[in-house]
This record gives structure tokens, sequence and C-alpha cells, in this order.
């Protein structure tokens, strides 16, 4: 007897090959057993430590970026990586001034370069050559080409509402979709031209998929009106213009707003823990073919706790017909690589513990 997770029952764990079941479960096919990965920022000290190379080189560096990021893998044994690990640089490429950070803390914008004259933002045309947006290509194309690291990578772009929030000031904006929705709308949809050349640049490079991370669109910020009438249709084109497979992650409560996000075309949607409810999330998803990745606490959990209440809270996902378990949003660089390792630990023992249920079952 054969069948998915996501159609009730589990069989024996899969030996095929994991890039493979990856663009399964984002083409909305059923998979044996769910991937573990991570999708959001994930550069932890421990990593750096093992690895030797540490932030903020691994942020400016291509070959210290890839060498951290494969450690992601070889290291924390996740089966899903992710560059950057941080979400600043297209702000950077635009002009924001950043402060780069240091090994315990990531970088951040400090200036907003169109906080007076937001309707004056225009797209370089040398965007690609601009900031850190070369390196991040350059690192993907390392990481593509080892021979030895053959799991998914993902690359990772700032979402329309974060990056007007770089350029504009983060009230300003806020501001303007409450007063003048309509230079709102127009900001977005620059912001959103410059996400669609940096996903196909990073796709060209040889990422698996791209994520956008878009804090402010959470419905908390930026309320369910403004996403559903000025950043929706800006995601919709966004789907409509790359080359390959998409991610959306949206930083707190979003049940209010997923079926808008089901209809902006994103093969799967990465959740924050504080969903009200992850199962209605999960097979709603499900129904319109779209995965659903997370959703661990970070802040909590994976930061705080030990690895006996990840495997918990693991199993606790697991039990909903997750496609990929994964924290729930960016992991702090403090949080312990055990509970990483505990993390794809508690993946293993739960498809252990449901394939004895089925051979029960069977005999019996």
């Amino acid at each position: 007897m054969t069948c998915g997770l996501k159609g009730g029952c589990y069989i024996s764990k899969s030996t095929s090959n994991i890039s493979k079941k990856f663009q399964d479960i984002l083409d909305g096919k059923k998979v044996d057993t769910p991937l573990v990965g991570t999708v959001t920022t994930a550069g932890i000290l421990d990593l750096m430590d093992i690895s030797g190379a540490c932030r903020p080189e691994a942020d400016r560096n291509p070959e210290q970026m890839a060498k951290l990021a494969a450690s992601l893998h070889t290291d924390a044994k996740l089966e899903v990586i992710r560059i950057p690990f941080d979400v600043t640089v297209i702000g950077e490429a635009l002009g924001c001034q950043i402060d780069p950070g240091t090994k315990a803390r990531t970088p951040a914008v400090l200036t907003h370069p169109f906080e007076k004259s937001p309707e004056e933002f225009e797209i370089p045309a040398d965007l690609l050559e601009r900031g850190r947006i070369a390196v991040v290509m350059d690192a993907i194309s390392l990481l593509k080409n080892d021979s030895g690291l053959q799991v998914p990578l993902v690359a990772g772009i700032e979402g329309p509402a974060d990056l007007a929030s770089y350029l504009c000031g983060m009230k300003l904006f806020l501001k303007l979709t409450l007063k003048k929705p309509e230079i709102a709308k127009t900001i977005i949809e620059k912001c959103i031209d410059t996400c669609i050349i940096c996903a196909n640049a990073y796709l060209l490079s040889g990422a698996d998929a791209v994520v956008i991370a878009d804090a402010l669109s959470s419905p908390k910020l930026i309320g369910p009106d403004a996403f559903r009438q000025i950043i929706k249709p800006a995601l919709i084109r966004f789907n409509k213009s790359i080359r390959g497979h998409s991610i959306l992650h949206i930083c707190g409560e979003v049940d209010s707003i997923i079926p808008d996000i089901l209809e902006c075309g994103f093969s799967a949607i990465s959740i924050e823990e504080n969903v009200k409810d992850l199962k209605y999330v999960i097979d709603y998803a499900h129904r319109n073919n779209t995965a659903i990745i997370g959703n661990i606490s970070t802040s909590d959990t994976l930061y705080a706790k030990t690895p006996e209440d990840v495997r918990k809270e693991a199993f606790q996902c697991l039990d909903t017909n997750i496609d990929v378990l994964a924290p729930g949003c960016g992991i702090a660089p403090e949080m312990p690589l055990r509970n990483l390792l505990a993390m794809v630990k508690a993946r293993d023992e739960y498809i252990e513990k449901m394939a004895r249920v089925i051979t029960l079952k069977y005999v019996v």
C-alpha cells in the first residue's frame, strides 16, 4: 500500500532525488514524505563557527556566502537551503544606506532615499550591477555547480511593500496607502518591477525557486483591504512575469488574506506559527495546488526551547500535512544548531512512526 501524506497515510521514507521532490512539491504533486529546510533567513552563529564563513563578510563575498549556505545542509542537515541571509539586498541596490551588521547582528536599513519625494523613484538601468545583487547571483552559481551539494536552493528577495517602506519610510508609505492609494500603488508597481528583474536573474543563475519576504503585507500592518487593492495585483503580475517557481512569506496571522494570497499564483506559501488555524490554511492551499512551508516558532521554540520541544511542535505541524517542515520565520543568529538538527530528526521519527502505524493496520 502506498500513498502520500496529503492522501492521509504514509509510505516508507523516500531515497529519491531531493531536488526532484522539491520541484514536485512546488508543482502541487503529492510526495511520499515532507522535506525539512528553510526558505527564510538562517545565518546562525554555530554554523559560522563550524564553516569558518562569518558575517558580515558572508553577506558580501560570494564564496563566503556559498560556504555558509552549504553548511545549512552539510552540518544542519536541511534539505532546502536559502540565501542571502538578510532582506536588504535590493533596498541597498536602490540607494538605501545599510548598517552592515556584525557576526551576530543582521544588516538593517538606515536611510530612505525617497522619503521626501516617493513619486520620483525610478528603477536604475544598471540594477543588477548595484550593491550585493551580483554577489547573490555568484553565490547561487557556486552552490548549484557544487557537485557534492545536491539540494534545492531558494533565493530570497524583499517583497514590494517592504521595499516601498525601505525607499519611503514605513510611516510615510502606510500613510500613502490610506490617504493617497494611487501614489502607493504606483510605488508598489515600480517595486514589483524591481523584484521581477532580480527574481529572474536569480533563477537564471540557478536558483530552484525565489521567495518574496514581505513583512509589511501582514494584515496587522498594511491591512487586508490595502493588501487586496494595492499589493495583490502586483504579486499576480510578479508570478506572470518570472521564469520559475515562487514562494511568498508574510509574517504574522495571515488567515484573513489566505484566499487572496492563493489567487496570486505562488507555488508555495511560507507561514508563521501565528496563524490561527494551520489545518484550515493547509487544506485550503492544497485544494488550490499550493504547498505550505513552516511553521515551527522561531522566536520561541527554535530560539529558546529544547530539542524535545522542537520535536513536539514539529509533530504538530506534520500532523496537519505540512509540505516542507521549516522555521516559521527568519532565524535569530543565536539560535542553537541542536534545534535545527532536532527539526530534521523529528521529521525522521514522525515518518518512522507513521510507517509502523500503516504496517500494523494492514497486518491486523
